[in-house]
């Protein structure tokens, strides 16, 4: 019996940091800004840094360092990597579960670091896309708690998860990737209602609702409510965090801390998140405390290096949290 079991992606990291990483701004971009370095020529890399991500192994980290009989669910390959990563889940003594495929290899990415903190990141899903639901032994998977996060799109493995918590008494915390978002609101909606813990960020949350990057954390926040079953938690950037419980809401800003690159911070504060409420179930504690591991993950690089450990909510003061009364 697990405390806590999280299901997610699985990555191995390079992080290479570079004085001739050139910002450009660019109306094209997504992002009004492009990372820029010369084609044909030779940069010196000034940083590297090896280390293992995805949210589902990040989160996993999280959740064992707070203390947590924690286990992970993933897909790798047949490989190098693949065997780093688990060798690091067994270090932070989680229970890998994992799939093993040999035809593709272990999800990995490069991460571009500029000296301003932002990164580019070249992904290569690899195996991380073939997460198979048939090849999960539901009958172990025995927790108080299922943290679900990137899956791969796959929705068929999201339903059963779901399924398979609800009929067992589990509580769900979901934290989805980008390729759960796509699948829209009509579609997840039956699966959100049975979420004790929804975290996104803006930019997702509008997505999901199919809607234009206009509309607001207020609006975004009221429509998630109607479709989730307990809390609803939207995060904003520099903005700052807000969150919903049935009638009250909690936010809170972010504090100033030093960064050395971002890589991991949702999933350290989602994370961090879920792991305060599921101790205290307390709503301002749980924001207090995703964003402390969060700002402690951005002092690092890689995703895993600044999580806290039990008891540790590092040297920043607690951010401010205000609770107060939806439509007050």
């Amino acid at each position: 019996m697990y405390d806590i079991i999280s299901v997610g992606s699985a990555t191995r990291d390079v992080l290479l940091k570079a004085e001739g990483f050139e910002l450009r701004q660019h109306a094209d971009s997504p992002t009004g800004t492009e990372q820029c370095f010369p084609l044909g020529s030779k940069i010196e890399v000034k940083e590297i840094v090896m280390t293992t991500g995805g949210g589902g192994t990040n989160a996993a980290v999280t959740f064992s360092r707070q203390g947590f009989k924690t286990a992970c669910i993933g897909v790798i390959g047949k490989d190098v990597a693949g065997d780093e990563i688990l060798a690091e889940l067994k270090k932070e003594k989680i229970t890998p579960i994992f799939q093993k495929h040999d035809d593709d290899l272990t999800a990995y990415s490069t991460i571009l670091v500029h000296s301003n903190a932002e990164r580019t990141i070249l992904s290569y899903k690899g195996e991380g896309q073939h997460f198979e639901v048939d090849k999960i032994n539901f009958g172990k998977l025995k927790a108080g708690w299922l943290y679900i996060n990137s899956l791969g799109g796959h929705y068929d493995l999201f339903e059963a998860l779901v399924n398979h918590a609800v009929k067992n008494g589990i509580k769900i915390a979901c934290n989805p990737g980008g390729k759960e978002i796509e699948h829209g609101i009509e579609k997840l909606k039956s699966l959100l209602a049975q979420i004790d813990i929804f975290i996104t960020n803006k930019e997702e949350g509008i997505q999901l609702l199919g809607e234009e990057l206009t509309e607001s954390t207020e609006w975004i926040l009221n429509e998630l409510q109607k479709v989730v079953k307990g809390i609803v938690v939207l995060t904003d950037g520099h903005n700052g965090v807000r969150a919903r419980l049935k009638d009250r809401e909690f936010n809170a800003g972010v504090p100033d801390s030093p960064v050395v690159e971002r890589t991991g911070a949702g999933d350290a504060f989602g994370s961090g998140f879920v792991s305060e409420y599921i101790r205290s179930g307390d709503v301002a504690k749980a924001i207090q405390f995703g964003t402390a591991n969060a700002s402690s993950v951005v002092t690092k690089f890689g995703a895993k290096a600044g999580i806290l450990k039990k008891g540790d909510w590092g040297p920043w003061p607690l951010v401010e949290v205000r609770e107060s009364q939806v439509g007050s």
